[in-house]
């Protein structure tokens, strides 16, 4: 799994704007406050945030007091809703269309063993970012239980019950 600076940057600002809601500060920054808090550029924020605010995750307050906030409160906000507006992670047919050789389709089009590993990867992945919203970021309570595979004996499991059946 790869992750873009402009999402890693992108979540964030969006964590900026949410601290602004949870303390009750006024709920809007400025692009120059975000930019100098995270250590980015002012011209890389407002793209940033320029993108937020055409998905309807940010608004701008120009003509108000200024600056930008969440358009919803962020116990509504989900990193993979974030994450797709910024990049996402791509899907198996993405994955698959990178990887074709000298061909110009993936010679392995209607047979390919490896297409549904990378759709259970990308979609175990979206599903754990949808689950999560941004508010649970900011206490420090996120708790995941991660799935341990057991290893080989995931694998070995059926085929040795099979041989000794």
């Amino acid at each position: 799994m790869k992750i873009t600076a402009q999402e890693e940057y992108g979540l964030r600002c969006i964590l900026q704007l949410a601290r602004e809601e949870s303390n009750g500060l006024g709920n809007t920054l400025m692009v120059r406050d975000i930019a100098e808090r995270e250590g980015l550029s002012v011209a890389y924020v407002e793209k940033i945030l320029w993108s937020l605010s055409r998905s309807g995750i940010v608004e701008s307050r120009e003509r108000t007091e200024g600056g930008y906030r969440l358009t919803r409160p962020c116990s509504e906000i989900s990193i993979g809703e974030v994450m797709r507006v910024l990049g996402g992670i791509p899907s198996e047919k993405e994955i698959c269309s990178q990887f074709t050789g000298n061909q110009d389709t993936c010679v392995h089009h209607d047979d390919c063993g490896l297409r549904p590993v990378w759709q259970s990867i990308t979609n175990f992945v979206n599903s754990v970012f949808d689950k999560i919203p941004i508010s649970t970021l900011l206490t420090d309570s996120l708790n995941l239980k991660f799935v341990q595979l057991s290893g080989r004996n995931s694998i070995e499991g059926p085929a040795k019950a099979a041989a000794q059946g």
